[in-house]
């Protein structure tokens, strides 16, 4: 059999049944199915992308309309590559299955937790600190393991029992945060993307399996044996590409919708750098200035020195201009008011956009180590990077966002606490709600199987052994927890923080939402 239809779970319907190109087109639509029709992905409506609707007081884009985006986005350059001169090396690293695909862009964000990657940073902070997590909290790691053991599908097994395929295809930082694999990326002098040191704590800032699930994603991953190491698979590395193609564009969608780019202020940084690049100097760069065209000039430094494989200072230039034009003269040069004309005008610029950095996409049998086996050409990855600069700088380093944000923080950090101290209430922990404890049990159960099969990757963020019993019952308990609030929508867990705190009148409605 195929080994990128391996499931982990045996089924009824064997694939030998069937030919081969009608049990593998089954075997991944079952999957893309079965990612559909979980509760974690009906979630995502209600997990906010940047900033939730009832924040903005209008429709903006939410995890699972980014998802939708992204999956149109991956399966078109997945029917490009099979319709084009890249289709012999895609056989030959393994595949490049367009339901595949959106099975992968579908399932990328389910483990997003609440408040967006802001709740991502808070759980992160609080698995390692309070729980002494050393792999605390990484969304694309806890897609994988909804995927694998948090979801169910059937009546035997944890997760979904998806394709190997299907598995692989989420792997966008195939590694766990330390010791997997030997050497780890974080510890390579020029490190994977994503792979080196994070801001906070050890390891690497992005990796896709917490040493409870690093067996499955070694499984999956021998499925592929064109496949290097550290490497995504083709399906992945699509899904990826997609990702940061729909991210660059939508949010400017709804930032322009809401008013906050501001033409002036994005017409000022632009042409100011564009006047005085050459004249900008390291004296320039200090933090604190704030005048219009530092900003860009340090993405260039940045992308310079991080990225040589592909930087060019021209191609810079010219992604500056051409982002300067469609945005300046095009997007923002008139106000937002609802009008057929600006939704023309919206349409009109993010189907222009995406058109063209589709068609960009190339292929590559050894590609540099921060790229993937499919990637941007240069052109276009210098404008999708100066496209991110926009939505990083005028929206997501806003004060104003960042104190609604610092609320959201402090709702998910006294939530945990509660949740903590109410497991360990030896009077109370029986009622706790029925699901968390269930989450408890299995991540205990999981840390049980690690201590015997492989006790040295059970290390506390100080290096110590944490095979010990006690070790292991807290640890479980904290990724029980963490499990649980991850899998909560914004608005259940500001509610299930505010029950605990003693802060709603309403018994039944707020019970419901634990």
């Amino acid at each position: 059999m195929d080994p990128r239809l391996a499931r982990r779970c045996a089924e009824s319907t064997d694939p030998a049944d069937a030919g081969l190109d009608e049990a593998t087109e089954g075997a991944f639509r079952d999957d893309l199915e079965r990612i559909r029709f979980s509760p974690y992905f009906s979630r995502l409506a209600a997990v906010t992308q940047v900033i939730s609707q009832g924040a903005a007081g209008q429709v903006v884009h939410n995890r699972l309309t980014h998802t939708i985006k992204v999956t149109s986005v991956a399966r078109a350059i997945a029917v490009g590559l099979r319709a084009g001169p890249f289709a012999g090396l895609a056989d030959e690293l393994g595949g490049c299955d367009e339901v595949v695909v959106q099975a992968a862009a579908s399932a990328h964000d389910l483990g997003h937790p609440p408040f967006g990657h802001l709740g991502e940073r808070i759980l992160d902070r609080i698995a390692r600190s309070r729980f002494g997590l050393a792999d605390g909290f990484e969304g694309n790691a806890q897609t994988f393991r909804i995927l694998t053991e948090l979801d169910v599908h059937g009546e035997s097994g944890e997760g979904l029992n998806l394709t190997a395929a299907v598995r692989a295809a989420v792997l966008k930082y195939p590694w766990a945060r330390q010791r997997y694999p030997d050497p780890h990326p974080s510890e390579l002098g020029r490190p994977p993307r994503g792979g080196g040191p994070g801001e906070e704590g050890g390891g690497s800032a992005k990796y896709s399996a917490y040493v409870l699930d690093v067996g499955e994603m070694r499984e999956v991953l021998a499925a592929y044996p064109k496949i290097g190491p550290l490497r995504q698979t083709v399906e992945c590395s699509v899904m990826d590409i997609a990702d940061d193609i729909a991210y660059s564009l939508h949010d400017l969608d709804d930032f322009h919708r809401a008013g906050v780019l501001q033409h002036a202020s994005v017409a000022a940084e632009f042409r100011s750098w564009l006047r005085r690049r050459a004249t900008l100097t390291d004296r320039h760069l200090s933090a604190q200035d704030r005048r219009a065209g530092i900003a860009l000039e340090r993405l260039r430094r940045r992308l310079r020195d991080r990225d040589e494989w592909i930087f060019d200072d021209e191609a810079f230039a010219v992604a500056v201009g051409r982002v300067a034009t469609d945005l300046l003269d095009g997007l923002l040069a008139v106000p937002f008011d609802s009008s057929i004309a600006a939704e023309r005008a919206i349409g009109t610029f993010t189907r222009s956009w995406i058109a063209h950095l589709q068609a960009s996409v190339e292929m590559s049998a050894d590609p540099p180590i921060r790229s993937g086996h499919v990637s941007l050409g240069r052109q276009a990855w210098h404008e999708v990077a100066v496209l991110k600069f926009v939505h990083q700088q005028f929206v997501l380093d806003r004060p104003d966002l960042a104190l609604y944000q610092r609320g959201q923080a402090q709702s998910l950090t006294s939530l945990v606490a509660d949740l903590e101290s109410w497991l360990t209430d030896p009077i109370d922990s029986g009622r706790a709600p029925r699901r968390l404890v269930d989450l408890v049990e299995l991540a205990t159960a999981g840390y049980r199987r690690v201590a015997r099969e492989e006790p040295e990757l059970l290390i506390g963020p100080t290096g110590e052994s944490l095979t010990g019993r006690e070790d292991i019952v807290r640890i479980g308990r904290g990724r029980g927890i963490i499990d649980y609030v991850a899998s909560l929508t914004d608005d259940r867990a500001g509610a299930a923080a505010r029950t605990l705190s003693g802060l709603t009148g309403q018994l039944f409605e707020a019970g419901s939402g634990l």
